[in-house]
C-alpha cells in the first residue's frame, strides 16, 4: 500500500490543477458550450456516485461492517455539508444569472470563487489519495472524476477575474491557486494517514470518502450540471458515467 504513495499524491495534483484547464476555456473560448457543461458535470456526478456505493462503501462493509461503514458515510456527508454552509461558492452559469455586476464586484466574486473552490478541494484530494492507497485503478477514476468536475470550477475562478482585470495573468494565476488545495489535502493525509494506517482505518477513511463524494455529486455537480439550462444532458451525463464506471470496475476485478 505504501508503494502506492507517490502515484496517488501525482493522480491527486492532476486532479487539483485541471482547474488551469478551466481558466484556459475562460481565456480562450469564453464559455464552452452548455449542453457539453451539462453532459460532463452530470457524467462526473455519475462516476463518483457508483464508485461511492458500488467499491468504496462495499468493501468498508466487508472489512467494519454494516454500521461503522455507514456512520463513516454520513459522517463524510456531513462534512461536506458544514464546509459548504461555512464556505460556499458558485459556478459561472449561477453567476451569470444575475444583472452585470460591475468591475470591482467581479473581481471580488472571482476571488471569492477561488477561496470557496480551494476549501472544497481540500477534502477532495484527501479522497484521491485515499482511494489510490487502496487501489491505483480506484484512484484514477476518482482523480479523473475529480478533474473532470474542476474544469467548470476553473471557468468560474477566471472568468470574473478576467472581464475585470483584463490579465490573463492574474485569471491563470487564481485559477491555478484554487486546484493546489487539491495535493495540498493529499499531503495533509499522508502525514496523518500514514503513520498509523491498518485495514480498519483504512475502512473507514474509504467509507468516509464514499460520503464526501456523494455529497459532492448530489449538492454540488448536477445541480450545477442543470444550471447550463441543458434539460436532459446532466442525467444523460450520470447515466454514461456510471455504466462507462461500471463496466471499468467489471473489466479491472
Amino acid at each position: 500500500m505504501s508503494g502506492n504513495v507517490g502515484v496517488a499524491l501525482g493522480l491527486t495534483a492532476a486532479a487539483g490543477l485541471s482547474t488551469t484547464v478551466g481558466s484556459l476555456f475562460a481565456l480562450v473560448v469564453k464559455e464552452p458550450g452548455r449542453r457539453f457543461m451539462g453532459f460532463t458535470l452530470g457524467f462526473s456526478a455519475g462516476v463518483m456516485i457508483l464508485i461511492s456505493f458500488v467499491a468504496l462503501l462495499a468493501e468498508s462493509i466487508e472489512s467494519i461492517k454494516f454500521l461503522p461503514a455507514h456512520l463513516a458515510f454520513f459522517m463524510g456527508m456531513g462534512g461536506i455539508f458544514l464546509i459548504d454552509i461555512l464556505v460556499p461558492h458558485e459556478y459561472i452559469a449561477e453567476e451569470e444569472a444575475s444583472e452585470g455586476p460591475r468591475l470591482e464586484r467581479l473581481k471580488r466574486t472571482g476571488l471569492l470563487v477561488a477561496f470557496g473552490i480551494g476549501i472544497h478541494n481540500f477534502p477532495e484530494g484527501m479522497a484521491t489519495f485515499a482511494g489510490a492507497l487502496k487501489d491505483v485503478h480506484l484512484g484514477l477514476a476518482i482523480a479523473v472524476a475529480i478533474a473532470i468536475h474542476n474544469i467548470p470550477e476553473g471557468l468560474a475562478v477566471a472568468t470574473p477575474v478576467y472581464a475585470a482585470t483584463g490579465s490573463r495573468r492574474k485569471a491563470f494565476f487564481w485559477s491555478f491557486l484554487s486546484g493546489v488545495s487539491e495535493p495540498t489535502g493529499a499531503c495533509l493525509a499522508a502525514l496523518v494517514l500514514l503513520p498509523f494506517l491498518t485495514p480498519t482505518v483504512l475502512a473507514w477513511v474509504m467509507a468516509g470518502v464514499a460520503g464526501i463524494m456523494v455529497a459532492i455529486a448530489l449538492d454540488e455537480l448536477m445541480p450545477a450540471a442543470k444550471s447550463y439550462g441543458s434539460a436532459h444532458m446532466p442525467i444523460l451525463g450520470a447515466i454514461s458515467g456510471m455504466l462507462v464506471m461500471a463496466v471499468s470496475l467489471w473489466l479491472l476485478r
